[in-house]
């Protein structure tokens, strides 16, 4: 039968949240709760001020910003509120009473050095108005090329090289100490003179006079150590708020190295990452817009901190579905957050639905037309739980995540770098963990303390995957904590907390790992040798430090071993999370963090509770991946259907239903051998060997190529790739490898032998291909025209063809 028809049986399968606030809430509720932002208000000298926030929550989620409608008094007037602000009249220690409604909360407030002055600190008072105006970004003046003859380093990663730059070259152009308020610095931010950034501050505002007080005193550098910023808070940390246009006031503290702490709201630079919902002012006010979650930023010198706002239709009704209850406490996660959205979860998809899903994520195959009907014929209660763990005991359920290992640690041969033996070796060291239940801290401390030849200890074959040891610290740090710290390399990360300091210090842990022939050529020998880690803007040498935690001791210590021990432990925050991260996404089609390899402050998880409950739970379990797995898939949210309600049909990330998920190119070729009978030959594996069993990245064909099969020539999870594009459509339309295959297997055909007739035909090929019978619609389409066919076989063929071509069997659902 020509391509036409078989379009035709394709066809018939297709067929087949200011001043809204406080007029809301002129009689608050009895069970509403308010909260005051910082808890604690400590103020150090003569110009020290604190903003803060009165936040209100209501029983339903909603809260409210009340701080222009709440009285404030102190219990010893050592301060006053004046403007928004709470300044210092004289030392000594006090309480703030806040008052709304009859409700009083009291905020201990402390004044000490009114007497004292500071002066202006370049690092700490000039720098964060560069960076609150957007001078040293990139797309200013700290471009790598700087903008109209000025560069600045990247958000201010270098004060001391910006200061040289500011006073010392073009000596006299760009400021003038004679008449500080007429040079060309100030000149071009008040925009008195042509500037391409435009005017950028008033002469009566803060940051003006500012810097005009920096340049009366001499434009001085800093002289001796000055305090550095330690951490930075944003309050509140989250708020919901109703309606459009509804607002919410954000107060940013910095602590510093000193002990002291600093209100520097309005030196920070405020963004937000979905302005559709929700946006912030430069003074730091979140406006609602459509309904909707945005995760609100302030960043302030090299720390970006953030608070997740969500967005409801003003006063929107909403009842949780009766009968929607959590299986455990992935659910009661889950249910949680979709209360704060007003969203209600899906059902539960059918049995059919649920043991062709579970198959295919547990081990990448589909399940028998006899399994589908056994499981939905059992009426047992814990069936599905029971299919669960069925499944996991499965040498399939090894095999793709084998591979999926094999991917995140580049498991490939490359000339000059891992031999064809090597690369083999490597992968079998990945198997033998994986299968024999290796907890993932003991399989990693042995990978990052590998060492001697690469034949005798094939995990040493890791060391073999790059070239420098630099690449291999921002491999570990993206495979072992989800974290990208390749933009530190040159100047302090923009969206994130790390610093060139930190990138350095986390690389010299492998500065010593060095490599030399072994004693077959064709492996190496990885020993602990000398060599050591340079800051090349400081040129000060960095010696080993945890990211984002201590320094350290490693005297008489291989650093890689040390290094090991913290990183696959509870200690290290991200470690558990990123693990539980990747394999969440496994099972319901993105992450938690999204991508999954991408934590940062700027990319928050969209349900953190959940993702710190998955790591507590893994890491109580001694980092057992079966027992993780299990506790997916037995939740209520991997197991609702991919229909949509009214509430949810266009939620997209906060896993309220199950998504439409393509098959990867490795488990749909294997589906397709399964279900046609047919086998695949692959280099080094045996003849019928599966295509999710190819030990090495090299190997590959036209149809992994097509689909989307990693070369695993990095570790971003972004090499595999799921997402259908027209060269796959035409591949399957086109192409040899179903068509043949159909052929090849001759299952038509064995069972046109076996005297079955068309209804019991069609029947066992949905089965086989979409684990269900067909729809009464269906048979009384697709009867008539085999039977009209000249050749019965072939129309069979053509029906087989067009169920392997459907949506329904390419995607995962």
């Amino acid at each position: 039968m020509g391509l036409g028809k078989r379009f035709a049986f394709l066809a018939l399968l297709f067929f087949c949240h200011a001043s809204t606030n406080q007029s809301a809430q002129a009689q608050a509720p009895a069970d509403a709760q308010i909260a005051v932002f910082p808890a604690k208000i400590n103020l150090s000298h003569a110009i020290d001020r604190q903003s803060i926030v009165v936040q209100q929550t209501l029983a339903n989620g909603i809260t409210y910003d009340l701080t222009s409608v709440c009285s404030f008094r102190f219990t010893d007037p050592i301060a006053e509120y004046k403007n928004g602000f709470v300044v210092p009249k004289k030392n000594g220690a006090s309480e703030l009473i806040v008052s709304h409604q009859g409700s009083e909360l009291r905020v201990p407030v402390e004044v000490a050095n009114v007497e004292k002055r500071l002066p202006v600190s370049f690092s700490n008072d000039v720098m964060p108005v560069f960076s609150r105006k957007g001078c040293n970004t990139g797309s200013c003046h700290g471009a790598a090329r700087g903008q109209d003859g000025f560069n600045l380093s990247l958000f201010g990663f270098d004060p001391r090289g910006d200061h040289f730059r500011l006073t010392r070259e073009m000596l006299g152009r760009r400021i003038n100490l004679a008449v500080p308020e007429d040079c060309l610095l100030i000149n071009k931010a008040t925009g008195s003179v042509a500037h391409s950034g435009g005017s950028l501050m008033s002469r009566d505002s803060e940051h003006y006079q500012t810097l005009l007080r920096w340049l009366e005193t001499g434009a001085t550098d800093d002289g001796g150590k000055v305090p550095t910023v330690k951490s930075v808070e944003l309050y509140p940390k989250s708020g919901v708020l109703n309606g459009a246009d509804t607002q919410h006031r954000l107060v940013v503290l910095a602590n510093y190295s000193d002990g002291s702490t600093r209100d520097v709201t309005q030196l920070s630079y405020f963004s937000a990452s979905n302005e559709i919902a929700a946006a912030v002012s430069p003074e730091g006010i979140v406006t609602a817009a459509s309904r909707g979650e945005s995760f609100v930023m302030a960043r302030f010198g090299a720390h970006t901190v953030g608070s997740r706002f969500i967005v409801l239709p003003k006063d929107i009704r909403f009842q949780w579905p009766e009968g929607v209850k959590a299986n455990n406490y992935i659910d009661q996660a889950i249910h949680e957050k979709l209360k704060k959205l007003r969203v209600a979860p899906s059902e539960i998809c059918s049995d059919a639905e649920f043991i062709r899903r579970v198959t295919l994520d547990l081990c990448g195959q589909v399940p028998t037309p006899k399994e589908v009907r056994d499981f939905v014929a059992d009426g047992s209660p814990d069936k599905r739980s029971r299919c669960v763990d069925r499944l996991l005991q499965r040498s399939e359920f090894s095999d793709i995540w084998v591979m999926k290992w094999a991917e995140l640690l580049k498991v490939r041969w490359a000339i000059n770098k891992i031999s064809y033996k090597g690369a083999w070796l490597y992968f079998d060291w990945i198997k033998s963990q994986i299968s024999n239940d290796v907890p993932v801290d003991k399989m990693v401390i042995e990978l990052l303390g590998s060492k001697g030849e690469t034949f005798s200890n094939p995990a040493a074959n890791f060391w073999l995957t790059e070239p420098t040891n630099q690449k291999i610290a921002e491999n570990v740090a993206q495979v072992f904590m989800g974290t990208r710290i390749q933009c530190a390399q040159c100047h302090n990360h923009p969206f994130d907390r790390w610093t060139m300091d930190d990138y350095y210090s986390f690389a010299s842990f492998f500065s010593k790992v060095t490599r030399k022939a072994g004693t077959d050529p064709r492996e190496k020998l990885i020993f602990t040798g000398g060599g050591s880690i340079k800051n090349p803007v400081t040129r000060k040498v960095l010696p080993p430090k945890f990211l984002g935690g201590e320094r350290p001791e490693i005297k008489d210590k291989d650093p890689r071993e040390v290094l090991a021990q913290w990183l696959a432990s509870n200690q290290n925050p991200w470690f558990a999370k990123n693990l539980v991260n990747v394999t969440w996404a496994h099972f319901l089609g993105r992450g938690i963090v999204h991508e999954v390899d991408d934590f940062r402050v700027s990319n928050p998880p969209v349900n953190p509770e959940l993702l710190d409950q998955l790591a507590q739970k893994f890491t109580e379990s001694g980092y057992n991946f079966k027992s993780l797995v299990r506790d997916i898939c037995n939740s209520r949210t991997y197991q609702l259907s991919t229909q949509t309600n009214a509430t949810n049909q266009s939620d997209l990330t906060n896993f309220s239903h199950g998504t439409l998920r393509r098959i990867r190119a490795e488990v749909l070729l294997d589906v397709i051998s399964q279900i046609t009978g047919t086998k695949d030959d692959f280099r080094g594996l045996p003849p019928g060997g599966k295509a999710v069993q190819i030990p090495l990245g090299n190997t590959s064909n036209y149809f992994l190529d097509t689909f989307g099969r990693t070369r695993r020539e990095t570790v971003c999870s972004c090499e595999v790739k799921t997402e259908p594009n027209l060269s796959q459509a035409l591949h399957l339309i086109n192409g040899q490898t179903i068509e043949n295959k159909v052929r090849q297997g001759g299952l038509i055909k064995r069972m046109v032998s076996e005297k079955k007739d068309d209804t019991e035909i069609i029947r066992q090929l949905y089965f086989r291909c979409l684990s269900r019978k067909p729809t009464d619609k269906e048979f009384e389409k697709l009867l008539p025209t085999v039977a009209e066919n000249k050749d019965r076989v072939q129309g069979l063929e053509d029906i087989f063809w067009a169920l392997l071509n459907s949506r329904e069997f390419l995607f995962n659902h």
